[in-house]
């Protein structure tokens, strides 16, 4: 967590005014729609947004998959800019600083439930392992198939709530829908896989 503690600004000055970054403009074209204006947003911020992510995460492959989300977040946010409240540049890093962040707790808390799983697991056999190593394939490989057959928005919600650990009201936020638009989104997408994988109620 050092790498949390030393980006905590989002790896923005403090004290000084943000630079204009002349990315305003374009923002707001993106808002409506303009690929080729959020492209220019990307170019310019993508290298500042892998230095913040990289930076908290050790991980480069880790690193690459958070800084794709936060521009992900950042076309799906970006008619919520507000110029008023600081530049381009420090809203989209302040969100992949807590992108970041959000990514090292989530997987300090699958470590710990692993860690947790494992002091009460009976003690195994090679067989056994390789055995258990083959159904996780299988039942993995079942699952992805499944997540395919969903419509994206369901898969959306699925991702966000299920995989990345975020609240309801959190994905409802990311995807810049309502809640009960998320709810449900998550409960037709959750009776599909539960047909899909045949599992019973």
């Amino acid at each position: 967590m050092r790498g949390v503690e030393a980006a905590g600004d989002g790896g923005v000055e403090h004290g000084a005014a943000p630079p204009e970054d002349g990315l305003a403009a374009p923002l707001r074209q993106a808002a409506v729609g303009d690929l080729a204006a959020f492209e220019r947003v990307y170019r310019e911020l993508s290298g500042p947004v892998f230095g913040v992510v990289r930076r908290v995460l050790l991980d480069v492959a880790q690193a690459e998959e958070v800084t794709q989300e936060v521009f992900l977040e950042v076309w799906r946010q970006c008619a919520r800019f507000d110029p008023s409240r600081g530049s381009v540049r420090s809203w989209v890093l302040v969100i992949a600083h807590r992108r970041a962040v959000d990514r090292v707790r989530s997987e300090e808390a699958a470590a710990a439930r692993v860690s947790a799983a494992g002091r009460l697991e009976p003690e195994r056999t090679p067989a056994d392992g390789v055995s258990e190593q083959v159904e996780h394939r299988l039942e993995r490989e079942k699952v992805r198939r499944c997540l395919r057959r969903l419509t994206e928005v369901q898969r959306d919600a699925v991702r966000l709530t299920y995989y990345t650990g975020y609240t309801q009201r959190e994905a409802a936020d990311l995807l810049d829908v309502p809640l009960t638009t998320v709810k449900g989104r998550l409960r037709d997408g959750l009776i599909r896989l539960r047909d899909c994988l045949g599992v019973s109620v």
